[in-house]
């Protein structure tokens, strides 16, 4: 019914102002990978270029092969041969350079990295593209971006859309429960990230529909209904999982930011990525580590509800803030890949005290709004913790190998890895992001 909703969207003028557009096909259930010789020929193309790695190839890359030999259609296949993945521009460059030049549609068999590397592949050359999604794990099957590491910096590079997404629940249901979990981690952000979007609208004056977010919040509630059934491994319960996160990724391009679905939850994410990369730290799959930013950013909402921002504080604490003391900090956490970060505020400016008089006197003046959103968009810190409980995820990093000492400097380095205003930067601006970050762990 959602997915209904969703597409009834598509093309119609909406409340907000805009007129939302998405073309991608989305085809989930079971046995779909049955249609991939059927895409290829409906896209008007007749030699894809396969991208797996080796685990996504035995899961689904050998099917889609014997398929296509089974209706004579031609291909090539470049499968990745390493343990982990990262996004980066080694992964692409391979992807790149070992693709045949005969090849007229890219075929991505796998989730994240796979299927951001083979986006932008099918953006650079100009040529369609089919996912054949492996696990509900993430949300960016039919994202118009690619979340890659550029220069150490975790960014998002605008990209096209997968023209054909085929999610199989039969393929998708048999996917490690971890990465089947992961999918719910990356739907829990929903709540912060929606919660975020209201907030920066008031705030900053960004762009907010409320169509779209009630899709997102309505997709969540489909998908913890029956999360539990993941599990046992349902085949309706991986179904849920795997269109609420394709309504996530369809909402991002609806509004055209990814507002919908990422707030600093992601970032969270996103910085351990970035310090594992530099220093050979542990990371975990993206949508637990979102889990976990989730419950960090409830936890840090919840306290924020007990308190009212003072003028006068967070005047002194601005006036008191020294940048080159914070970018050293940003070195010593995340090694070279700090100096992205860094380079990023002189365009950003949103250490500038101006800008900051400016938005304490917003901050002050919608203080009770602020609150109401909090209110009405997050769920108590208790259910939350019942949730993580029912379905075994970890609650803190150190239950997946990380160093809980760093949580606080990761916390505030959030407010520093994109122009987005999320919770780092709301404490920031009131002068309480160091006495917060330091109660995590608490």
């Amino acid at each position: 019914m959602i997915m209904k909703e969703l597409f009834a969207m598509n093309g119609v003028p909406c409340s907000c102002g805009k007129v939302h557009h998405f073309s991608s096909k989305i085809i989930s259930g079971s046995g779909t990978i049955k249609q991939i010789a059927d895409a290829v020929i409906e896209l008007g193309t007749a030699m894809p270029y396969i991208i797996s790695d080796k685990n996504t190839f035995t899961a689904a890359g050998a099917e889609v092969c014997r398929l296509l030999d089974e209706k004579n259609i031609s291909y090539s296949s470049f499968i990745f041969d390493k343990d982990r993945l990262e996004p980066d521009e080694a992964t692409l460059g391979a992807a790149m350079m070992h693709f045949n030049t005969k090849c007229d549609v890219i075929i991505a068999v796998g989730s994240g990295v796979i299927n951001d590397t083979a986006k932008l592949v099918s953006t650079y050359m100009k040529l369609p593209m089919i996912v054949v999604a492996t696990a509900p794990s993430m949300d960016g099957y039919a994202s118009m971006s690619a979340s890659m590491t550029m220069d150490g910096l975790k960014t998002s590079i605008s990209c096209r859309c997968a023209d054909i997404i085929i999610g199989d629940t039969d393929i998708l249901s048999k996917a490690p429960l971890k990465m089947l979990l992961s999918g719910v981690g990356d739907m829990l952000a929903k709540y912060v990230s929606i919660c975020e979007w209201r907030i920066a609208a008031k705030i900053c004056g960004e762009y907010y529909c409320e169509k779209i977010a009630e899709l997102i919040r309505n997709a969540l509630k489909v998908i913890l209904s029956s999360a539990d059934a993941l599990l046992t491994r349902d085949a309706d319960a991986v179904q849920a999982v795997f269109d609420g996160l394709s309504i996530g990724s369809v909402a991002m391009n609806y509004a055209g930011i990814s507002r919908p679905a990422s707030g600093v939850e992601h970032y969270i994410s996103h910085i351990l990525d970035m310090r594992a990369i530099s220093f050979g730290t542990d990371a975990e799959l993206h949508g637990i580590q979102c889990a976990i930013g989730t419950r960090i950013a409830i936890m840090l909402y919840e306290r924020l509800k007990t308190i009212t921002p003072n003028k006068d504080s967070a005047l002194k604490y601005v006036s008191e803030f020294k940048l080159e003391k914070w970018n050293d900090e940003l070195r010593s956490l995340l090694g070279d890949s700090a100096s992205s970060m860094i380079a990023l505020e002189k365009s950003e400016k949103k250490y500038d005290r101006q800008k900051h008089s400016e938005r304490i006197q917003k901050i002050l003046g919608s203080w009770d709004e602020i609150l109401c959103i909090i209110k009405e968009e997050l769920p108590s810190l208790k259910k939350i913790d019942e949730i993580f409980d029912r379905l075994n995820l970890p609650k803190t990093v150190d239950e997946i190998g990380i160093d809980a000492d760093i949580v606080p400097a990761v916390f505030k380095a959030t407010k520093d890895i994109r122009d987005k205003y999320v919770l780092s930067r709301l404490l920031w601006d009131i002068g309480l992001i160091d006495e917060f970050a330091k109660s995590i762990n608490k």
